[in-house]
């Protein structure tokens, strides 16, 4: 195998909604541009933390915009615990960053409520706003508004043990999900290890769930009992009853990469983080990746993405949008991305970077453009802790899956209304 190193949640509280004055002491352009008259300012992005080595490279993101802005200091405030709750907490007394990270899975409680400010005004046509790709520049708009601009993003791709593969006489990866089906079964009889490595929770399976016309979430209720998702999710649970796939704690490890790693599954549909985790951990693993398997013909995947977005009672909104537009930009985007630890969510930035011709990275950068965004409605995460609960009783075989999502269900939409 080549190696290539290109260079989630509380229940939203209803915030009450504050507008803000647009002044901010310069004289900054909506187009991120230097005023000639620029006033010392100083803004606060707040964000979660990370490995040292993503801090390092996003530091020094945030130094080059500070040398081609002078004017403006950008004090990055770290909240290493409960994010959104503090987050929640200062917005409601008056007292969080002019930026912070949304991810999007938390933004459309958030979008509803007014504390952010939204973004069109501010976006000119040289911000080229259709670079984005859609999925992800969708997670961050309601009703026609634009209330983030994405700074990266993580896809689903398939890893597959080239060696496992030789020894069962299989050519390539498999591309559509019948023939994924299929080689689960040959892989699990030629070698000593599950044909296929399934993280059994609705992060990773709602673009399956959703693939046969069934919806997770209608009208912020759930909705995944349906004979679509049932239909579309049967063929996994089919799959772990014929012994053909297993879950991590099945072989003892605490997640997907891990338990590829360990040869102890032959296919895992995991993320790109996934990556620099096989190259540190396990070197001398002969591996490679490939877009997921087609359901119907359809590409799918999932993708998690996060948003910068803006204070609505920030004092500082046109330097705040100097901070955003620049981060979000092709070059302040390919300064973070190029570490390696995330893919852009501009298409121009994906190709400099040569992402789409990365033997390892290709399949995750070209999910972006068609993979289901980890985000929809404000009640989801009380959606996804049920599905979580019964789809995994019904995958250990404890009960139908017909009845575990129907219970689930039944539960979830007790607890919304």
């Amino acid at each position: 195998m080549k190696k290539h190193l290109v260079g989630f949640s509380a229940v939203a509280l209803l915030l009450a909604a504050c507008g803000g004055n647009n002044g901010d002491g310069n004289n900054t352009t909506n187009d991120g541009s230097e005023a000639s008259s620029a006033e010392p300012i100083e803004l606060t992005l707040s964000g979660w933390g990370s490995s040292p080595a993503e801090s390092e490279i996003f530091n020094a993101t945030l130094e080059k915009f500070m040398e081609e802005h002078p004017h403006i200091t950008v004090n990055f405030d770290v909240i290493a615990d409960q994010y959104m709750d503090v987050t929640r907490t200062r917005l409601i007394g008056g007292n969080a960053a002019d930026v912070f990270f949304l991810d999007a899975f938390e933004a459309p409680a958030l979008m509803e409520t007014g504390v952010l400010e939204p973004l069109d005004d501010y976006i000119t046509d040289d911000f080229n706003i259709d670079d984005f790709e859609d999925p992800l520049l969708e997670a961050f708009q309601r009703d026609g508004a634009t209330y983030g601009l994405p700074k990266d993003t993580s896809t689903l791709a398939m890893f597959y043990n080239v060696d496992m593969f030789e020894a069962a006489g299989l050519e390539g990866p498999p591309e559509t999900w019948e023939q994924m089906e299929e080689y689960a079964q040959i892989l699990t009889d030629s070698t000593d290890a599950f044909g296929l490595g399934v993280v059994a929770d609705l992060a990773r399976l709602r673009y399956i769930a959703e693939s046969k016309g069934g919806q997770i979430a209608t009208d912020n209720l759930a909705s995944f009992a349906s004979p679509e998702v049932v239909e579309a999710l049967q063929p996994i649970i089919d799959l772990k009853d014929a012994g053909y796939a297993a879950v991590p704690a099945d072989v003892g490890a605490d997640w997907g990469g891990e338990m590829f790693g360990q040869g102890r599954a032959a296919m895992m549909m995991e993320g790109n983080w996934t990556i620099s985790f096989l190259e540190d951990t396990f070197p001398n693993l002969n591996w490679d990746t490939a877009e997921l398997p087609t359901i119907d013909g359809q590409e799918g995947s999932m993708a998690y993405t996060v948003a910068y977005v803006m204070n609505a009672e920030s004092e500082k909104k046109d330097a705040a949008w100097e901070l955003i537009s620049w981060l979000t930009g092709p070059e302040g985007m390919a300064e973070w991305t190029g570490g390696g630890f995330a893919l852009p969510t501009r298409n121009s930035v994906s190709e400099e970077l040569g992402l789409f011709e990365d033997e390892i990275r290709a399949p995750f950068a070209e999910a972006a453009a068609y993979a289901t965004v980890w985000a929809d409605d404000t009640n989801l995460p009380i959606i996804n802790n049920n599905f979580n609960n019964e789809f995994l009783s019904a995958f250990l075989g404890n009960k139908s899956l017909e009845d575990a999502l129907q219970e689930a269900q039944d539960v979830a939409n007790r607890e919304v209304e």
